[in-house]
């Protein structure tokens, strides 16, 4: 090693950690609903696997909560099972000794990390607090997410017509929050202002509003060989990732009686829950499935996913940069001495290459979770959408005990009643004062930490963030097929240039999407037979591309020469054809997990909204001081931002 090299590396050690130094250090600032309403048990604070009253769902003894949040501020692990008193037993079904749950990682905000911001140098606004319009919206959300857990998405879609989600949208629209024009955090609008089939639950950042609901990135697989996008299979080097998840019974919804609801509030049972003896596997085509997915996936396996499959289709990377991971397809430079096309020599791999960006997508997971953690615990401690809907539903006599509360939960109760109404008409929703409880999609419930922030939403603003650092987000998803070879066809996001070398080969480019769709009774009885006959587990459901446009190659005269054009052609001409954006169908990603955990009853709006944005700060301040250690490179990283701004990274 050069004699300056270690002086050098020290330097830039040095500026990154100045860079870290000298970032803002936030106040955190929680609602007031913890000291406000203390002296009535805390009803608004997370309390899951201490003791509660069997009447009023709230903590049964104060000092087991306080002794809870002190152990949280202590900052070690061991108080939590020394110092803090929890229930062992009966549950409701007469075990002496119930399986107990534990607090999952309470401490992890407490530690420092190497890279990237602190886990204490970035923060969240308050959650919305009790008695406010936007905390029984959002609630609203929830509840209509849990009538919703078995329609379709291609009902969540503009021209549908489907009554379910019409009715969710138009009950949504008739709380005061919306027509107050969403004041806090902002709702995706029809033109008119309101909440309709195509935007609700859809999400807040550009582009999710375009195409079906779900992201292409969780629904289609890459092209090697003979397979298809439609296939759902991703190469993972060797190996192949199935985007096809297992299939829980329409229905399986827990925690509807108020005996299953305390065993779980109460810290009883294991994790994992749901009713998968149908045996059955297909592509994500409901909340329930999607509410699995988010059930049991690594938290950053979907940015992974979206990885691989923008590196195996060579999608151009961000054009300050592409030149240094090598240009995407055959495409030669230009010699500057001589004027020729000449191949390159030297491209991406270690750096500006495919490990690079997997190593730092899956990486940035670790620093968002510590983060959240933090606000989790130390900040917000708020209370799960299952705890809240308790609240709703034992709101006469808790308001009886605690008069304090001034009605804040009947007053809620009332202003949901259209959706309460809808639920105790749903099939899986309780009995009598049980039907306010919020049908669960997991059996356990919700994890055993706080709901606010989301780990899987901060997980997916900062995964997402550092794909779009990457990648040209300007790029259009297409599929592109070979009409002399139907097995030729590959679908994913495409530059013009690329769009026009294909056109230029013969073959066919179309702008659209693809949609889950369920088999047809005749397609599901030829899958039933596979698995019976030949132990092949086919999907039950399929993926179908609908174009919206076709591209074609138009001569224009020019004074010099004659040019070719790459011109889009809608399907209807009376309706345009919006071809989906690498940035939108990301920005769709994030809103689909995050949201997913919603339809699951795990989590609210604010949760996703201010979870993402922090995610996004966490890879953003990681970017910065990368780039500290390029000198040789000169680049710009122009990241889209989820609010819609663009944020610009670079050395140079």
């Amino acid at each position: 090693m050069p004699k300056d090299r270690a002086e050098s590396t020290y330097r830039v050690r040095v500026e990154a950690a100045e860079l870290a130094r000298h970032r803002n250090h936030p106040e955190h600032r929680a609602n007031p609903d913890e000291a406000r309403y203390g002296a009535a048990c805390y009803p608004m604070s997370f309390s899951k696997g201490l003791d509660h009253d069997n009447t009023t769902g709230l903590v049964a003894d104060t000092g087991d909560f306080e002794a809870f949040r002190k152990a949280i501020d202590n900052g070690f692990c061991e108080p939590f099972t020394t110092r803090v008193p929890v229930p062992r037993g009966p549950d409701s079904d007469g075990d002496t000794n119930p399986q107990r749950r534990f607090w999952e990682a309470p401490t992890a905000g407490l530690v420092h990390d190497l890279q990237g911001p602190d886990s204490q140098a970035v923060t969240m606004p308050p959650a919305p607090e009790l008695c406010s319009d936007e905390l029984a919206f959002e609630m609203a959300e929830v509840y209509e997410l849990a009538i919703l857990r078995d329609v379709p998405f291609t009902a969540f879609e503009e021209g549908s017509g489907n009554a379910a989600v019409g009715g969710s949208a138009n009950r949504l629209n008739n709380l005061a929050y919306a027509a107050d024009g969403f004041p806090g955090r902002p709702r995706k609008t029809d033109d008119a202002g309101n909440l309709s089939i195509g935007t609700v639950f859809r999400g807040s950042s550009p582009g999710v509003l375009n195409g079906p609901y779900l992201s292409q990135f969780l629904l289609i697989g890459s092209s090697p060989g003979a397979k298809k996008p439609e296939q759902g299979l991703i190469e993972y080097g060797a190996q192949l990732v199935d985007q096809t998840v297992p299939v829980a019974k329409e229905g399986d919804d827990y925690m509807t009686s108020w005996d299953k609801w305390l065993d779980v509030q109460r810290g009883y049972g294991g994790t994992g829950i749901q009713d998968f003896s149908l045996d059955q596997r297909r592509f994500i085509c409901t909340p329930r499935d999607l509410a699995t997915y988010v059930h049991f996936d690594a938290l950053y396996q979907a940015y992974l996913n979206a990885t691989l499959l923008l590196l195996a289709q060579k999608a151009p990377f961000d054009p300050a940069f592409d030149l240094l991971s090598g240009p995407p397809g055959d495409r030669l430079m230009t010699d500057a001495a001589t004027g020729t096309k000449v191949p390159y020599n030297a491209g991406g791999f270690a750096l500006w290459g495919g490990p690079h960006i997997l190593s730092l997508v899956t990486e940035v997971a670790t620093r968002g979770l510590k983060a959240v953690r933090y606000q989790k615990f130390n900040v917000h401690l708020r209370l799960r959408p299952e705890a809240l809907a308790a609240r709703i539903a034992r709101a006469d006599e808790i308001e009886k005990r605690f008069p304090q509360i001034c009605g804040c939960f009947t007053d809620m109760r009332d202003a949901l009643n259209e959706t309460l109404t809808a639920l105790d008409n749903h099939p899986t929703s309780g009995n009598g004062a049980d039907a306010a409880l919020l049908p669960m999609a997991f059996g356990e419930g919700s994890p055993m930490h706080p709901t606010y922030g989301a780990g899987h939403a901060t997980v997916a603003g900062a995964c997402v963030t550092m794909i779009k650092a990457f990648y040209d987000t300007s790029t259009v998803f297409v599929r592109i097929t070979n009409p002399k070879n139907e097995t030729d066809c590959d679908a994913g996001f495409y530059d013009k240039a690329a769009i026009h070398d294909a056109l230029c080969a013969g073959k066919v480019v179309e702008a659209g999407a693809y949609h889950c769709e369920m088999l047809t009774k005749e397609e599901q009885k030829k899958a039933e037979h596979c698995k019976k006959d030949c132990g092949v587990h086919l999907p039950m459901s399929k993926l179908v591309f609908k174009p919206c446009g076709t591209y074609k190659l138009v001569k224009k005269n020019t004074k010099k020469k004659i040019a070719e054009h790459v011109v889009l052609h809608p399907v209807d001409k009376k309706t345009p054809c919006c071809p989906l954006t690498l940035e939108g169908e990301l920005n769709k990603l994030a809103a689909n997990i995050s949201i997913g955990r919603n339809m699951a009853g795990v989590h609210y709006f604010s949760d996703y909204y201010d979870s993402l944005r922090m995610g996004e700060q966490i890879a953003i301040g990681i970017l910065e001081e990368q780039a500290l250690c390029y000198p040789a490179d000169d680049f710009v990283m122009s990241v889209p931002t989820f609010d819609g701004k663009i944020r610009r990274i670079g050395r140079k």
